[in-house]
């Protein structure tokens, strides 16, 4: 695996318009802190962010940032997002050491073809995206998978039956399900249409309709 650098300059503490001018100029605000030391406001350039983010690690990558000559590996830890076009605004790195485990949340992919389900007319339904795992940070999956091609109707795959690469550990429930599969229920199951007493509500309803409660009932005003 490639080694991540990327390029950060210090820069004192700003505000929003500071930081707005430089998100303006192509540079995105931030700031390193962890292991104890202090934290360290910088700015990074978005394109360089962008490369190191879009590999085959994602947001899970070790980035050794290089602020003014000294190189720290780091993880992203957040990233601020504008609400509606969605650009990052900030972005949080943690000092990791390379030698101890840390937490992070890794997307769970679904792989294979759950055929039974589909001949059943069933739907497969993903109640979990990410686990939390503990790793050694070079040691932290793009991703984890679980296959669903065994997967039928009122059955479940569980953290249990996600394997786990070598050096990941995680503290999740091996009992709380990943993907369950189930019948798919018909619209007219969905809008209640079958429930008891419906026919007898609609006759109820219609007789109210056209009894003398309506306004137009009796031709009394018209007199």
């Amino acid at each position: 695996m490639a080694e991540i650098i990327l390029q950060a300059t210090p820069r004192p503490p700003q505000g929003t318009r500071p930081a707005r001018r430089l998100r303006n100029e192509g540079k995105i605000p931030g700031v390193v802190y962890g292991l104890g030391a202090d934290p360290i406001p910088l700015m990074v350039e978005w394109r360089e962010l962008r490369a190191a983010l879009i590999t085959e690690q994602g947001l899970n990558a070790v980035i050794n940032l290089d602020v003014a000559g000294e190189r720290m590996p780091t993880l992203v830890k957040d990233m601020q997002r504008h609400a509606v076009r969605r650009n990052i605004l900030h972005v949080d790195f943690i000092r990791v050491d390379l030698d101890k485990t840390v937490e992070v949340e890794v997307a769970i992919h679904l792989e294979g073809e759950a055929k039974h389900v589909a001949d059943d007319d069933g739907v497969v339904d993903q109640v979990l995206t990410s686990l939390l795992i503990t790793a050694k940070p070079a040691d932290i999956p793009a991703g984890l998978t679980i296959n669903i091609s065994a997967l039928e109707i009122g059955s479940a795959l569980r953290v249990s039956d996600i394997a786990l690469p070598a050096g990941v550990t995680t503290t999740a429930d091996p009992d709380e399900a990943v993907v369950t599969a189930s019948r798919q229920v018909s619209d007219a199951v969905a809008a209640g249409d079958d429930a008891p007493g419906a026919d007898g509500a609609e006759a109820v309803e219609g007789g109210e309709a056209s009894g003398d409660s309506g306004p137009d009932a009796s031709g009394g005003d018209e007199g």
